[in-house]
């Protein structure tokens, strides 16, 4: 009986053990960090978004049903960051982008004129929300949504990191 209660107890030990322990460790709080040519990056988490005012964009599905993504303008998360806008947006400036990544690598680029409200009305958001719930796990937490953009490839899906940088 001891033979059998040594080999249990040496296979709970080497392999069922890691495993409880994996599953009970806590898993790192998803963020955004917001780098590059700016004055005070950010490590933005779904609570900082809270701070934000939040705004609506309605955005159709691939099959054609209309959402409601909830979420923060990204320009305002910009302007936090002390990235250059308004006014300031000329010149040299104007050369400047926006990267966003994802977290399988994906990435997108916007021209940093195209979320500036003063250059354009279109809403572009960083949603952590669709029709009122949180965004499923393939989706988010953090969504990039580009209202009345024909082709969704900007909506960027598990946003991870944004960077303003100069172009080249």
């Amino acid at each position: 009986m001891k033979k059998y209660t040594f080999i249990i107890v040496a296979l709970i030990t080497f392999f069922i053990s890691p495993y409880l322990t994996k599953a009970q460790a806590p898993a790192k709080e998803a963020s955004v960090k917001v780098t590059g040519e700016v004055t005070s990056a950010l490590d933005l988490k779904l609570a900082d978004l809270q701070q934000f005012k939040q705004t609506e964009v309605t955005r159709k599905d691939r099959d054609g049903k209309d959402h409601i993504y909830s979420g923060v303008i990204l320009s305002e998360i910009l302007q936090k960051a002390g990235v250059t806008l308004g006014k300031d947006l000329r010149g040299e400036n104007l050369t400047k982008f926006v990267q966003v990544t994802a977290s399988d690598g994906y990435q997108v680029v916007f021209a940093l004129a195209e979320l500036d409200k003063d250059f354009t009305d279109r809403m572009i958001i960083l949603a952590d929300k669709i029709d009122g719930k949180p965004l499923l796990p393939a989706d988010g937490p953090f969504r990039i949504i580009v209202q009345d953009e024909k082709k969704p490839a900007r909506c960027i899906k598990q946003v991870t990191g944004i960077k303003v940088q100069f172009a080249k």
